[in-house]
């Protein structure tokens, strides 16, 4: 009688332990693809508003070769935009795997 007591507080607390993962890892998951949705954002306005300005500097131009300038200008600038903004969404999506993971690993530590 005594072990199967023993065994059913075992039972609890594991089951008690996976629950504390589980909620610890929706916790990363949320706060990761938030940080995730608002650098999206952030980079949507930015492009958008550095699109309108270019577009807006190419309608002032009054030569062919201006036009041309502008239009390499903003090129070369979307582009590098492009890269940062690709480089930093690459370290949230990893950041947001170490995260949720580190709940599963000590618990993974526990069953070895």
């Amino acid at each position: 009688m005594i072990a199967m007591v023993k065994n059913l507080e075992d039972l609890q607390q594991v089951g008690k332990d996976n629950m504390d993962s589980a909620l610890k890892c929706w916790g990363a998951l949320s706060k990761g693809t938030q940080a995730i949705a608002v650098e999206m954002a952030d980079y949507s306005k930015k492009t958008f508003e550095d699109g309108t300005a270019a577009l807006e500097k190419l309608f002032g131009v009054k030569s062919l070769d201006k036009a041309i300038e502008v239009q390499t200008e903003f090129a070369k600038t979307a582009y590098e935009g492009f890269v940062t903004e690709a480089t930093k969404l690459g370290e949230l999506y990893a950041d947001l795997a170490k995260e949720t993971y580190k709940p599963f690993e000590a618990m993974l530590a526990k069953a070895k």
